[in-house]
């Protein structure tokens, strides 16, 4: 997204989450436009200083399913974000809750879907 002319923040909990966003970069995270916050993002502080209040759009990408539930809410109707995506690895979860109107990505569903395409493949084949 940064290479795409976007501002982007990053909040994670864990610092060592920097280096991962420098992985292949020829350039600092910060120097290539990059933002990056030390803090959990169930903590309005963290969020704040992530700069959600400016936010045009927020993923929540974190481990846990009622995590990221919870923060796109948060993100979507405590700060208004225009745009909000929630990753969620339930598929059951992720249908019921695009249902009530959140924008949900489902890899575990779209891993479900390369399966069995693979295998309709290998036993036409």
């Amino acid at each position: 997204m940064l290479q795409e002319g976007h501002q982007v923040s990053v909040l994670d909990e864990d610092a060592e989450a920097l280096a991962l966003l420098e992985k292949n970069q020829d350039q600092a995270w910060e120097d290539l436009g990059g933002q990056f916050t030390v803090g959990t993002a169930l903590e309005i502080d963290a969020l704040l200083e992530a700069g959600i209040e400016r936010a045009d759009a927020f993923v929540a990408a974190t481990d846990g399913d009622n995590t990221n539930l919870v923060i796109a809410q948060i993100a979507k109707r405590r700060f208004n974000v225009p745009t909000v995506v929630v990753r969620v690895l339930d598929p059951a979860r992720a249908e019921w809750y695009s249902q009530q109107g959140l924008s949900t990505v489902c890899p575990t569903a779209v891993a479900i879907d390369m399966l069995q395409d693979a295998v309709r493949a290998e036993v036409k084949g």
